[in-house]
């Protein structure tokens, strides 16, 4: 039986202390599956340190690593497996973070699922090895862009996941730009499969992601993949109507029932005027996220720039 070829693709920014924790580790997945083969496509995603040194001695060594480098730092991670997704050549991509807190040894049980018929299987999070405050964070966002989005999006489902290559090919021929991998993964629609497991500390180095960072995470997963916040705009503008039309009613009953009681105008006219104005700019805000990602996809700049390629398999 002919072997398989399984392409792993992993970013990396300034992960130089993990880049051979997670080769070795990956070589032992490998060594114990019968028929497949590995092809692993490390993405260096403009890191500072020494990770690119690393990259060469590994990619001289073994002609199965692959090694793209960007020009810099594209989209954080989705702009690095972006990149993986389009040299991959393998019958089905597994996206691993290059952190190690996704387990690579997850990867058996993915190839099972997909043997048994599912086209991508994705990893669920029972447990992270984090703070209280951030598996909360966390869970809330999942649990809220599940009702905001207009697709059913899985919970607690990172970029951790086994994508087939019929899959793959329409995912890279998706032409937008502020890409939200795990949404367009979901998007596509096909045979989904789950596979938990738990996330384990990062041991080496440290997370790239500050707080601001994630806010943005959020803030591209609800405006590429929910309406929701357009339409609350509406439902904003049709309570304001109403509550506009009462205090006209009740102004004007006033007036003419208790007229000692009737308010004299300045204070009134200076609240309305900055309670109208804070929902003009929330909803300016929010139509100038929308309109900000339109004016992205118009330039159709690349998704990402490769400066070199190691080993390039196509």
């Amino acid at each position: 039986m002919a072997e398989k070829l399984i392409s792993v693709i992993i970013p990396c920014y300034n992960e130089e202390k993990n880049i051979l924790p997670m080769y070795q580790r990956l070589k032992k997945v490998f060594s114990g599956l019968k028929n497949y083969q590995y092809q692993i496509i490390y993405v260096n995603n403009g890191s500072i340190d020494n990770s690119e040194a690393i990259f060469k001695k590994l990619a001289a060594k073994d002609k199965q690593v692959v090694i793209i480098s960007l020009s810099r730092n594209f989209y954080k991670s989705q702009g690095a497996y972006t990149a993986g997704m389009d040299f991959a050549t393998g019958e089905a991509a597994v996206l691993l973070d290059g952190d190690i807190q996704d387990p690579p040894e997850v990867i058996p049980r993915f190839i099972k699922k997909w043997q048994q018929g599912f086209n991508i299987v994705y990893g669920q999070r029972i447990k992270r090895a984090e703070g209280v405050f951030k598996k909360f964070c966390y869970k809330l966002f999942y649990r809220l862009f599940k009702k905001a989005a207009y697709i059913d999006i899985p919970l607690d489902a990172g970029d951790f996941s086994l994508i087939d290559k019929q899959v793959l090919k329409i995912m890279n021929s998706m032409p937008e730009r502020d890409r939200y991998i795990r949404g367009l993964r979901a998007w596509v629609g096909f045979k989904h499969a789950a596979v938990k497991y738990r996330r384990q500390a990062r041991k080496h180095g440290e997370t790239t992601n500050s707080f601001v960072d994630n806010l943005r995470w959020v803030s591209l997963a609800i405006f590429s993949f929910s309406y929701l916040p357009l339409e609350f705009i509406s439902w904003l503008a049709f309570i304001v109507v109403g509550i506009s039309l009462v205090a006209i009613v009740g102004y004007t009953v006033s007036y003419f029932i208790f007229p000692p009681l009737n308010p004299r105008g300045f204070l009134t006219a200076l609240i309305a005027t900055l309670f109208l104005g804070g929902i003009q700019l929330l909803s300016l805000s929010i139509i100038g996220q929308y309109l900000g990602r339109m004016f992205e996809e118009i330039k159709a700049r690349p998704k990402y720039i490769v400066r070199e390629v190691l080993n390039n398999p196509c």
